[in-house]
Formats: structure tokens, C-alpha cells, sequence
């Protein structure tokens, strides 16, 4: 996912002042610390729940188009497996490549509701580390977040800044990503 991708969220403190894509941030960023240049702001990835450094330089035109081939997102990588794995891969159709791209997906389709929880439950984790972590009730907070325990996440966050509350259970229900 390029930088332009990616979903942000500005904290000016403990207050969210905008949300979108790095320019949309970076925008409003440059506005706030205009208005405020000793504003305490925070910048946050919300796939990850991590804070994220911007790129504040203004941008020139587009880069030169690069000479070669276009990268079409292959990646070789060694693999270790016994005989047997290597024997059955090959009796396979369309040989070893194409079986354990197939064996990769069903794992993903699989465990894709737990992997999304997972991924939610770390980037809510994260967020509330950076942004709450020597609040009040802090750990037990994490206790909630990580027993699944949304309602009682909730209550022990309830005394925390508003916008730190909405956030965090953003991250943990999906509606920030």
C-alpha cells in the first residue's frame, strides 16, 4: 500500500482534528500547526493503531516514469520442506508453485475473521498505548481489549478524553480501517 493509500487520523492532544489520506492529513496538519505551533500533534495509522511520521517537504511534480519492466508483485523466496512434501507438491496440477498458492489462500479464507479481529484488537492496542498509556485504568483496559471484552473496555475508558474513547473503539470494531 503506497503512503497515499493509507487511512490517517490527526490528533491535536487528545482531540481528532482530521482523518484521510497522508495529503488530506498533511494539509490540515500545516493548517493546525499554522494556528497553534506549539499544538501537540500526533499522527496515526489506522490500520495498524501506530503512530506514523509525515513527509511535510512540498511535493514536486510527478516523478520521471522508470525504465524497464513494470514489477508485477512476484517475490521468490526460499522454502523448506521434506521429500514427501516435495513429492506430493509435485503430483499436484500445475505443479508445486500453483499448489501451495492454493493451499496459502484456503488458510487465509479460513482464518480471515480471526486474523481481522487479531489485527483490529493490535491496532486499538497500539492507538491506546501511545495515546493512554498512564490513564487511569490503563491496564486493566488492555485486559478487556485483549479477553474481547467490549463492553467492559468501554466502561473502564469511559473517564478518558472523548475522542481517545471513539478512536479506540473504532480501531476495535473496524469502522476505522
Amino acid at each position: 500500500m503506497s503512503d497515499e493509500d493509507r487511512d490517517l487520523v490527526l490528533f491535536d492532544g487528545p482531540n481528532r482534528i482530521a482523518r484521510g489520506s497522508d495529503a488530506a492529513v498533511v494539509a490540515a496538519f500545516r493548517k493546525a500547526l499554522a494556528a497553534s505551533p506549539q499544538a501537540a500533534l500526533r499522527v496515526f495509522d489506522l490500520a495498524t493503531g501506530r503512530p506514523v511520521d509525515l513527509d511535510l517537504r512540498e511535493k514536486d511534480a510527478a516523478p520521471p516514469p522508470r525504465r524497464g519492466r513494470p514489477r508485477l508483485g512476484v517475490s521468490a523466496r526460499e522454502v523448506t520442506l521434506l521429500p514427501r512434501h516435495w513429492d506430493w507438491l509435485a503430483a499436484q496440477p500445475g505443479g508445486a508453485s500453483a499448489a501451495l498458492r492454493r493451499l496459502v489462500d484456503q488458510a487465509r479464507k479460513a482464518g480471515a475473521d480471526d486474523d481481522a479481529r487479531r489485527r483490529r484488537t493490535d491496532a486499538a492496542y497500539g492507538f491506546m498505548v501511545e495515546m493512554a498509556g498512564d490513564a487511569v485504568n490503563f491496564e486493566e483496559a488492555s485486559r478487556a481489549l485483549f479477553a474481547g471484552d467490549r463492553d467492559r473496555l468501554a466502561a473502564l475508558i469511559a473517564p478518558w478524553p472523548a475522542d481517545i474513547q471513539a478512536q479506540i473503539l473504532e480501531l476495535l470494531d473496524g469502522e476505522a480501517a
